[in-house]
C-alpha cells in the first residue's frame, strides 16, 4: 500500500512542493489539492504547507481558514485524517480552531531564518512516531509571525495532556510562550509545527535529514493502517 499524502496549496504558498518533495521521499504519493476546489481526492493524510497564503491580509491564515477546501479538510481533521500543518499552515490550523493557541509576531519583530535545535515532546502522534520522547533535531525556522500564545488556562491544560508536540531546545526564538515550537490536538491527529521539517529531509540541500522522520511517521502509520 502507498500512502496518498494531499499538498494543499493556497495563493501565496511558497513551500507546497518542498512539502511535496518530503512526503515522496518518505515513500508516498503527493497529491495536489487546489485551496478552492473541494474534495479531498481519497487523500489519507493531509500538509498544510508554509508560506503567505492569501498575502497574510488580516491575520496569517485568517483568510485560508475560509478557503473551499478547508470546507472538507475541517470536518475530516475532525475525523480522525492526520494533518500536519507547517509554519502558515500551523496558523491556518489555529484559525480553523482544529488546534488552540494563535501564533502571533516574533518578539524582536524581525523575520528570523536560521536552523533551530528542537526537541520532541511527544512521539505518540501520527508526524512524531519515528522519532524517541526527548530527541533533539536540527529543522530550519522562518518566520515573522512564529510566537505561539494561548491564555494560561490553555497553556495549562496542554501541558497536563501532553499537547505539546516540540520545543525549541537551544533558546527560544521568538519569544513563544513556554518556548513551545508546536502543539496537538485533543485527538492527536493534527500537529502543527512552525519550523520547516520539509526543509530538513536531504543532507545535501539543508541542514542534514532530521525532518525526514515527520513524514515517514506519517506513511509508516498509514500504512499500519
Amino acid at each position: 500500500m502507498t500512502a496518498r499524502v494531499g499538498i494543499v496549496t493556497f495563493p501565496g504558498s511558497l513551500d507546497d512542493r518542498d512539502a511535496a518533495r518530503a512526503a515522496v521521499r518518505a515513500g508516498a504519493e503527493a497529491v495536489p489539492l487546489w485551496h478552492a476546489d473541494r474534495g479531498l481526492r481519497g487523500v489519507d493524510a493531509v500538509i498544510l504547507p508554509g508560506g503567505f497564503s492569501y498575502g497574510d491580509y488580516l491575520r496569517c491564515g485568517a483568510i485560508a481558514r475560509f478557503a473551499p477546501i478547508m470546507g472538507d479538510l475541517v470536518p475530516a481533521a475532525r475525523a480522525g485524517l492526520p494533518v500536519l500543518g507547517i509554519c502558515n499552515g500551523f496558523q491556518i490550523l489555529c484559525e480553523a480552531h482544529l488546534l488552540p493557541g494563535a501564533l502571533v509576531r516574533n518578539s524582536g519583530l524581525r523575520f528570523i531564518n536560521r536552523a533551530v535545535r528542537v526537541r520532541i515532546e511527544n512521539a505518540g502522534t501520527p508526524w512524531t512516531s519515528d522519532y524517541h520522547q526527548d530527541q533533539e533535531i536540527t529543522v530550519v525556522l522562518k518566520s515573522g509571525e512564529g510566537a505561539y500564545q494561548a491564555d494560561a488556562a490553555t497553556l495549562a491544560r496542554l501541558e497536563e495532556r501532553g499537547q505539546v508536540v516540540a520545543r525549541y531546545a537551544d533558546g527560544n526564538p521568538n519569544g513563544s510562550a513556554r518556548d513551545i515550537a508546536g502543539v496537538r490536538n485533543d485527538r492527536g491527529n493534527v500537529v502543527g509545527i512552525m519550523p520547516h521539517p520539509e526543509h530538513a529531509v536531504d543532507p545535501l540541500t539543508g541542514p542534514g535529514a532530521d525532518g525526514l522522520g515527520f513524514f515517514t511517521s506519517a506513511v509508516r502509520e498509514v500504512v499500519a493502517g
